[in-house]
């Protein structure tokens, strides 16, 4: 790996904030620590600061690429939302993202159509990607040229627009650090460079002590592993005695298990003896009481028969109520009908009397349309007797008024003849 690999300097400046204290025993002495500080110094980017006009114009041509990276990968996510973003961006800058998405979405169909097609139509296909590949630089210039006008419009859309896709977001970083780097580089000079050199040798040999440190140490362990493998030898014998003796502990559970059952069949044939004896006493009882149902039914039936005969007696007294309620009912019906004759005559009338009222309601309808039209006739006439006065008093008055400026212009013409002839 060269000295002025990136990854170098990358790996030491992490390696040097990580460690402040001298490394090794070989930067022990004071003057070597003064190196290590210096080295420390300019390997840290926030030192280093430009010192010359072209300097300064590399490190402002790379600010200027990263601010115009951060636009352009803005740029998809602020067409996915510009109904959003349109009043502040402007008709010129809306129109030129429309341009844009459309270009970009005929190189999407362009690049599907590619793939899925035979390969008849490659040259003509690879030009017209060409053409639109270059017409779609030609839009992302445009685009950038037209926000990066306007610093404050690129501000809000840094913090209104959604975070960058993770690509684009990793190419803008790596590209920080090259311009990191590109500063160093620039602003390092030939003798900060071979401390530089000198500062990467000790820490190579830092690194070839800590390897060795390290097998040292991988032995030591490899030494406790084998340990441990004996000790759990060790314990696997054991685990072996302990399998022994619970099959053992197995074969004298099956043991007790079989005298358990033996015990359990005899109490089961002790209660079997019990459970007959105990039907017996139940077949008894069943018995005691069938007897004692029988001469409930016997009672029962004596009560039914009595109960029978009060509802015959009910049953008499229910047919003479409706024989009664037919007769009251039958008096009423003549009522009804007598009533029903009278209202339906009084209806006739009523009728009679309501068409009547009909023809008066029409002729007074008539009659007050009549009196409306009157009426309006009337106020019309007087409108316009009014409208008529009003014009004849204005035309009086601009003939008074015309009649009196006719008298004063022939004053005046009378009094300007009568000064010239005195004049001459």
């Amino acid at each position: 790996m060269a000295a002025g690999d990136p990854a170098v300097f990358r790996v030491s400046l992490q390696d040097v904030k990580q460690r402040k204290k001298p490394l090794g025993k070989g930067l022990a002495t004071p003057e070597k620590a003064m190196i290590t500080l210096d080295a420390m110094k300019a390997l840290d980017p926030c030192q280093l600061k430009p010192d010359s006009m072209e300097t300064e114009r590399i490190i402002t041509v790379l600010d200027e690429t990263i601010a115009k990276l951060e636009m352009s990968s803005l740029i998809p996510r602020i067409i996915d939302s510009l109904d959003r973003f349109a009043d502040v961006l402007g008709p010129e800058i809306t129109n030129n993202l429309i341009e844009h998405q459309k270009l970009s979405n005929e190189m999407e169909h362009l690049l599907a159509s590619s793939e899925e097609e035979d390969t008849m139509r490659a040259e003509e296909q690879q030009g017209c990607l060409c053409l639109l590949e270059q017409r779609l630089k030609c839009s992302v210039r445009n685009v950038l040229r037209l926000l990066l006008a306007n610093p404050s419009l690129c501000q809000a859309l840094k913090y209104e627009a959604w975070a960058r896709e993770s690509p684009a977001e990793v190419f803008i970083k790596a590209f920080g650090e090259f311009r990191n780097f590109m500063l160093e580089r620039l602003l390092t000079s030939p003798v900060e460079e071979e401390e530089k050199i000198q500062f990467m040798e000790d820490i190579s040999l830092q690194i070839k002590k800590n390897a060795e440190a390290v097998t040292a140490l991988q032995a030591e362990l490899a030494a406790a592993i084998r340990t441990r493998e004996e000790e759990i030898h060790k314990k696997d014998n054991v685990i072996k005695d302990l399998k022994t003796s619970m099959q053992d502990l197995a074969k004298v559970c099956k043991a007790g298990i079989q005298q358990i059952k033996q015990e359990g069949e005899k109490q089961q044939k002790e209660e079997l003896q019990a459970s007959q004896a105990r039907c017996a006493r139940l077949q008894q009882d069943v018995q005691q009481l069938g007897a004692q149902l029988n001469a409930l039914v016997l009672e029962h039936r004596a009560s039914e028969l009595a109960l029978r005969k009060r509802k015959c007696r009910v049953e008499t007294e229910i047919v003479n109520w409706i024989q009664k309620y037919d007769t009251d009912m039958g008096e009423k019906q003549a009522e009804y009908e007598d009533v029903n004759a009278a209202y339906t005559e009084e209806k006739a009338q009523l009728s009679l009397l309501m068409e009547k009222r009909a023809v008066l309601l029409q002729e007074y309808s008539q009659i007050e349309e009549e009196r409306r039209i009157c009426q309006e006739k009337k106020e019309q006439a007087l409108k316009e007797f009014t409208t008529m006065t009003l014009a004849a008093t204005r035309i009086q008055a601009f003939w008074r008024g015309y009649l009196v400026r006719s008298l004063f212009k022939s004053k005046r013409k009378k009094k300007k003849g009568k000064g010239k002839k005195t004049k001459k």
